[in-house]
C-alpha cells in the first residue's frame, strides 16, 4: 500500500471511529502510602486517565501541578504536616485550571463549605466506591461540581444563611434583573452541567455560557457555581 492510500486510510479510520480524547491528567496528593499507591493503582486500571504524579512531597507536588497544570489535583483532606484547606485555595489561585477534588472529608458542612470557598471542585467520602471516584474526576474534568450527595441540602442552607449575613437576603436577590438565558443557564448549573453540556443544551457557544456565567456572578455577587446552584435550589427554579 502506498503512502497515501495509507494516509487515506487512517484518515477514513479517524473519521469513523472520531478522534481519541485526551486523557484525563491528574496529580495525586496524599501522605498515607499505602492509599495512595492504592489509588494511583486503582486510576491506572481505568481507561482515559493519566496520573502525572502521586506524592506524599507537598512542595513536589506543587512544583508539578505548577509546571503540567493537570486536570485535575485529588487532595487529602487530612494531611498530617499540611493545611489541606490552604493547598486548595493555593492551587486554585495559582492554576485555576487544575480542578481540585478533596478526598476522605468528614460530613460535616462547614469543612465542606470552607472547601467550596477555597476553591475545590468536588468532594469524595471515605467510604466511596470505586465509580464513585472515577465519575466525580470525569464529572469535575468536564466542569461540572461535586458534592457528596448527603451534603447537598446542607451546603445549600450554609450559603444560604451566609447571603443573609452578608445582607443579601433572598427577597434583595429575587430583585436582580436576570435575562431569560440566564435563567436557563443558573437552572441548568442546578442540575450539575458543565459549560460544554449547557452550550450544548442551549444551542450556544462554551464561550458564551461562561460569558452569562461570569454576569450571573456578577449580578448576584456570588463566587462560585455552587453558589449559583445553591440560588436557583433556594429560589425553587425558575
Amino acid at each position: 500500500m502506498t503512502k497515501g492510500l495509507k494516509r487515506k486510510a487512517r484518515k477514513a479510520g479517524e473519521a469513523a471511529t472520531g478522534p481519541v480524547p485526551a486523557p484525563i491528567s491528574l496529580v495525586l496528593i496524599e501522605d498515607n502510602r499505602l492509599l495512595r499507591e492504592g489509588i494511583a493503582a486503582l486510576i491506572h486500571t481505568q481507561p482515559g486517565f493519566k496520573v502525572l504524579a502521586a506524592s506524599a512531597d507537598v512542595d513536589e507536588a506543587l512544583k508539578k501541578v505548577r509546571e503540567s497544570k493537570p486536570d485535575v489535583v485529588l487532595l487529602d483532606f487530612g494531611l498530617q504536616d499540611h493545611d489541606s484547606l490552604s493547598l486548595t485555595a493555593t492551587v486554585h489561585g495559582e492554576v485555576p485550571a487544575a480542578r481540585v477534588i478533596v478526598m476522605g472529608l468528614l460530613p460535616l458542612q462547614e469543612d465542606i463549605a470552607n472547601y467550596v470557598r477555597a476553591g475545590a471542585s468536588g468532594f469524595i467520602m471515605k467510604d466511596a466506591t470505586l465509580d464513585d471516584l472515577v465519575n466525580t474526576i470525569r464529572l469535575v474534568a468536564k466542569g461540572a461540581q461535586v458534592l457528596p450527595p448527603e451534603m447537598t441540602r446542607s451546603l445549600f442552607s450554609e450559603i444560604a444563611r451566609n447571603a443573609v449575613a452578608r445582607g443579601r437576603p433572598a427577597a434583595a436577590l429575587k430583585a436582580v434583573r436576570m435575562t431569560p438565558r440566564e435563567r436557563e443557564v443558573i437552572n441548568l448549573i442546578a442540575e450539575g452541567m458543565g459549560n460544554k453540556e449547557i452550550a450544548t443544551r442551549l444551542h450556544i457557544a462554551t464561550h458564551t455560557v461562561k460569558s452569562h456565567v461570569r454576569n450571573v456572578m456578577e449580578k448576584l455577587t456570588l463566587h462560585t457555581r455552587l453558589q449559583i446552584a445553591a440560588y436557583a435550589h433556594g429560589e425553587g427554579r425558575s
